[in-house]
């Protein structure tokens, strides 16, 4: 078992937890992170980085070089913020109503700059470390816009890491797991085409609803019913939208939702099923049912060398004990994937402790714990030093 090294000592770590608020208190969303942008990118020149910025719009990118090494390893924190109402009082709550960092990219981001000053003051490894601050992760894809931007021709990483904080993992545990750790996200759209007719006299039309709600039922049957029982996959509806008067039944149902897979053939075998139910009610009821499938996130998929190197760093820092290796995977989405595809890497969970009120992801009452800070930022410094020996 190696030894556990000693956390940072961070005599900014005040500063860090300072900006780490400030960020909180103005969200801001996907490809509008402009002020985030000028802090980060400020605090980088500030350090002694080179700092690159515009790409995939508000993407920033700093690096360090250090020794005479050309390697080079590349970190990413995610800055945008989520469209929802913080319900916290603090003083450091959301100012901007309806926009909220309710996933704790403001903390990502805060720990990779924390990481960079460090490292800037301690340049003690034998290569290049390029900080990546994406921007648009949530719905927006920007990591692959940042790929399309160029990010990997002008940075040529030989690997590239990310790191979530995790609700529900004890502060000072974090996963670090090879193969599937999130699931990929497709949403899909089924509109149900009956015909209208009076609510008093049903037998002149054909019922969108009755057809729509057969198809939600059946729709539960996918998973249970298709696939083998040792995948996974998950599809819900979170959308039925008919009708405007108490008294007609509408001429259109539309339906939404998404489906979570870890695998393109599980993924294909959910929507032919889709497609075959939606054809079956359609018949049975005399409608006509179109369904539209939208592929977005693939899956999250580590590589195997680098998140056993992942283990290793995160147990030279928090322990062997406390890294997690076996766990479920989350069927949560995350675009980090899309790097994943390009580059061999690792995405890891720290643990945020149990939350604010035991709250979640996603939660209007979720903070970022600040006591991460130190930890996040060891971590990505023994991973630099490690990485670039």
């Amino acid at each position: 078992m190696p030894p556990t090294l000693p956390l940072l000592d961070l005599p900014f770590l005040s500063e860090l937890t300072a900006l780490r608020r400030d960020i909180h208190a103005h969200p801001e969303l996907a490809f509008d992170e402009n002020r985030t942008a000028d802090i980060v990118a400020r605090e980088l020149e500030r350090y002694g980085l080179e700092v690159h910025r515009g790409i995939a719009k508000t993407g920033v990118v700093g690096v360090l070089r250090a020794g005479t090494s050309p390697r080079m390893v590349g970190l990413r924190a995610d800055m945008d913020a989520l469209p929802l109402a913080e319900l916290n009082e603090f003083p450091h709550h959301s100012k901007h109503h309806g926009k909220m960092h309710a996933c704790g990219h403001d903390g990502h981001t805060a720990m990779l700059l924390g990481a960079a000053r460090h490292l800037a003051a301690h340049p003690d490894f034998d290569g290049i470390a390029v900080f990546i601050f994406q921007p648009a992760e949530e719905s927006e894809g920007g990591a692959a816009v940042m790929i399309e931007d160029g990010l990997f021709e002008r940075f040529p990483v030989e690997a590239v890491f990310g790191l979530h904080n995790w609700p529900g993992i004890p502060v000072g545990e974090m996963m670090a797991m090879p193969g599937p750790v999130m699931a990929g996200t497709c949403a899909f759209e089924i509109v149900v085409r009956g015909h209208g007719c009076h609510a008093a006299m049903p037998h002149q039309g054909v019922d969108s609803i009755v057809a729509g709600a057969q198809l939600v039922q059946a729709l539960q049957t996918v998973v249970a019913r298709t696939l083998h029982p040792c995948e996974s996959a998950v599809v819900s509806v979170t959308q039925f939208h008919a009708g405007e008067a108490w008294n007609i039944i509408p001429e259109e149902v539309v339906l939404r939702g998404t489906i979570r897979t870890f695998k393109p053939e599980v993924q294909e075998a959910v929507e032919r099923a889709i497609e075959r139910l939606c054809s079956g009610i359609a018949a049975a009821n005399g409608a006509q049912i179109s369904v539209v499938f939208d592929h977005r996130y693939p899956p999250t998929v580590n590589s195997a060398a680098e998140a056993k190197f992942c283990q290793q760093v995160a147990a030279e820092v928090f322990g062997q004990a406390k890294v997690l290796t076996d766990i479920l995977p989350s069927m949560g989405a995350e675009d980090f994937a899309y790097m994943l595809r390009e580059k061999p890497g690792c995405y890891v969970w720290l643990g945020n402790g149990p939350g604010t009120g035991g709250c979640t992801l996603h939660n209007p009452h979720y903070d970022f714990n600040d006591e991460l800070l130190t930890l996040g930022a060891s971590y990505w410094v023994h991973l630099v030093r490690r990485w670039l020996a």
